[in-house]
């Protein structure tokens, strides 16, 4: 094993990797190409040819973005002091993707601030989960923040016509208005709704932002801001890691591209499972870093896969196909999990380590990942600014709503299989295959082994839960994802639905097609009505996980959907033993 270890400069935390020779001089390789190419500045002019010769150049604001907010505090400590001196306790962010993600992890990663409002995020039309978030917060000393870039994604904007419905009962129609501002780009349907219902305040974007590059634009500080942040502190931090990934620092001093270069040059030699390990108190981190990877990487069959909240195995458990990259405050050591990587590190899998001076630190990593999926994108030869499979997603979700406003009901399905309450759907293709490897045992144990046992190596299995995101039902879907990767030794992916079609789902969806997917939904206990629409909450969830499922099935996934009723602890309780059960009988395969 070799060692390269880069640390130039105190202020800045350089990635510190040990990788076998082999994969060692493929990375310096890759380095000396771009320091030989000087494509750092091609990056930083937007050049179009250092990725695919497409609309790139139209997407590089957000490498200003550090330098115009510091040159903005102004705007962020008058918004902070208004949301103090108009006495509000409670702030709710309603976003989806990246206008939600960044203020969950600054709202997690730093709780509440003493004498500021306490930061609530909901990105889910899941009826109980919407409920849960209303209970948390007095409407009445409640700032409602819309997010959205374009003002025209669904979630945000019916999001918003619940909760000012829900304002003009609880303060009356002529101050509802007060209790909201709007993040939205210039121009946008938003920004006309907010002028038109009086908010409070409207923010804007640049449109040369995309919205998982923007959490240090408007859309991530605002809030930051509005939950007390010390945001000088927090740019000052972060404007010293933008200055270390300019060009002219020469590549192998780069803290971004050196970590680019590192997960575009092992994507493309098979180590393609981007696995996340992080220190307790950045967790959520991961969050905002698997939409980062999976939305700008995965497409045209390509891609990485960021793996989150896996916990650590042994490394016999592991394929060769992973890379571990290791997030750490260095003011909270974990032996226990230095401990596991440094054993995976001996067992020859790839180990990163980037340190964190302290959680004001987390500014930088914003910025050296979007700079790092920049650059493995351009290794990756993929255009790391669209997303084009999240938008096919959009529109059947879409096809679905306006057809459920005209018949008052979806279309009717009919189940593959059904066993004591729970159903499984998925399309003819699937339904072929499994109907032949099932063979005679037509149980729901039966189906799921037949559909598990199409993992092989180099594959990942995806579980994706259009249920209430709380920690019961965490804990239940973490036990079947460990369950599969102890097992068949394959990389796990959990994601809770609509939030992960804006973020994981186009690597699904557009990435490699080496996914197997478990769909979970469920019939909702409570629903709830969206003001204005015939459609409810429900409603739309069940066509976004429909419209999700037709994308993968499209894409020629080997997908399945599990369908549990009303009673969602039991039917996830069985098909917790319906997965181990089918696990018991599955070979492992290598």
């Amino acid at each position: 094993m070799s060692t390269q270890r880069i640390n130039t400069k105190p202020a800045i935390q350089y990635p510190r990797w040990k990788f076998s020779p082999a994969l060692t001089q493929a990375v310096q390789a890759t380095l000396q190409d771009w320091q030989a190419g000087n494509k750092m500045a091609h990056l930083w002019r937007g050049d179009a040819s250092l990725w695919t010769g497409d609309d790139e150049n139209k997407w590089i604001g957000w490498l200003g973005m550090v330098e115009e907010q510091l040159a903005s505090l102004k705007q962020f400590d008058d918004v902070a002091k208004d949301a103090v001196k108009a006495g509000f306790t409670h702030a709710l962010l309603l976003g989806m993707g990246g206008s939600s993600l960044c203020p969950e992890v600054l709202k997690i990663t730093y709780g509440k601030q003493p004498g500021h409002p306490e930061m609530h995020v909901l990105d889910s039309t899941d009826p109980a989960q919407i409920k849960s978030i209303e209970s948390q917060v007095d409407l009445a000393r409640t700032l409602c923040i819309v997010a959205s870039k374009s003002g025209s994604t669904l979630e945000p904007n019916i999001f918003k016509q619940y909760f000012f419905d829900r304002m003009q009962q609880t303060v009356g129609k002529e101050k509802a208005g007060e209790h909201f501002i709007a993040i939205t780009d210039p121009g946008s349907k938003m920004q006309q709704v907010a002028e038109g219902d009086g908010f409070r305040k409207i923010f804007f974007g640049l449109a040369s932002i995309g919205g998982r590059y923007s959490a240090l634009s408007n859309f991530g500080m605002v809030p930051a801001a509005i939950m007390g942040l010390d945001l000088s502190k927090f740019l000052d931090r972060t404007s010293e890691m933008v200055q270390a990934c300019k060009p002219e620092v020469p590549v192998d001093q780069n803290p971004g591209a050196i970590l680019g270069a590192i997960l575009g040059t092992l994507g493309n030699l098979g180590r393609n499972k981007v696995t996340i390990i992080t220190s307790t108190g950045i967790h959520d981190l991961g969050a905002w870093l698997e939409q980062l990877i999976a939305e700008s990487t995965g497409k045209i069959g390509k891609g990485l896969i960021p793996v989150d909240r896996e916990s650590l195995g042994a490394p016999e458990v592991y394929s060769n196909d992973r890379v571990f990259v290791h997030l750490r405050l260095a003011d909270e050591p974990d032996t226990a999990q230095k401990q596991k990587l440094d054993m995976l590190q001996s067992a020859g899998h790839p180990v990163v380590e980037i340190e964190l001076a302290d959680k004001y630190d987390l500014g930088q990593e914003f910025f050296r990942w979007e700079i790092a999926t920049a650059v493995a994108g351009s290794i990756l030869k993929i255009n790391p600014f669209n997303q084009p499979d999240v938008e096919a997603s959009k529109i059947v979700t879409r096809q679905l709503t306006e057809a459920y406003e005209k018949s008052g009901k979806l279309p009717e399905e009919s189940p593959l299989f059904e066993e004591g309450g729970i159903k499984l759907f998925t399309d003819d293709r699937n339904a072929a295959n499994l109907s032949n490897s099932v063979g005679a045992d037509r149980s729901l144990t039966g189906f799921l082994r037949a559909h598990l046992n199409q993992l092989t190596s180099g594959d990942y299995f995806a579980l994706l839960g259009f249920i209430e995101m709380n920690s019961t039902h965490e804990e239940a879907l973490q036990s079947m994802r460990h369950a599969v990767r102890d097992t068949k030794h394959v990389a796990t992916c959990l994601g809770f639905g609509p939030r992960f079609l804006h973020s994981t789902g186009q690597a699904y969806k557009g990435g490699p097609n080496t996914g197997v997917f478990l769909q979970i939904t469920c019939d909702d206990a409570n629903d709830l009505a969206v003001p204005g629409q015939k459609y409810t909450f429900g409603t739309v969830k069940a066509a976004q996980a429909r419209g999700d499922f037709q994308v993968l099935v499209d894409r020629k996934r080997r997908a399945l959907r599990v369908h549990l009723a009303k009673d969602l602890q039991a039917g996830l309780e069985n098909l917790g033993r319906a997965v181990v059960n089918a696990l018991s009988e599955i070979p492992n395969r290598r």
